[in-house]
């Protein structure tokens, strides 16, 4: 079945609960898990004077990414799964969750969904959509 999963986070609660249902549904298959998040670059901001306030704002950003990764790594390893983190920049969340996927060779992305529908669907767009739509990858949506 499937040997390697990659499971993405935002820190989100929703992601929260697809990282608890991901490191159950790979401890029964006895895969190994890849946790990711991945860091969207902070445009600039110039204000009077032409100072810039995106100082720290990126490192603060991976900070928060490294600790959501690490949070999927406490719970694998609580599990006895073999466990790798997986931090990165991109300029879209969904293109980095599948070139995760594809540089760590996972064979499946788990992964939560928001459930936006409708207007708020169209307007916010939906990652998980997207992923499904461009992943050569096999995609679980956990609701």
């Amino acid at each position: 079945m499937f040997r390697h999963i990659l499971i993405p986070t935002d820190g989100s609660a929703v992601a929260a609960k697809a990282v608890k249902a991901g490191i159950a549904f790979a401890k029964e298959t006895g895969a190994r898990v890849t946790g990711y998040c991945g860091v969207e670059p902070i445009s600039a901001q110039i204000y009077g004077e032409g100072y810039m306030i995106t100082a720290g704002l990126e490192k603060k950003a991976r900070r928060a990414a490294e600790r959501h990764v690490a949070g999927i790594g406490k719970a694998a390893k609580a599990a006895g799964l073999v466990f790798h983190g997986h931090v990165s920049k991109t300029d879209s969340p969904h293109a980095g969750i599948i070139a995760a996927a594809r540089s760590k060779h996972c064979d499946l992305i788990f992964m939560a969904s928001h459930g936006r529908r409708g207007l708020a669907g169209l307007l916010m767009g939906s990652v998980t959509h997207k992923v499904l739509t461009h992943s050569r990858i096999p995609v679980l949506v956990y609701r």
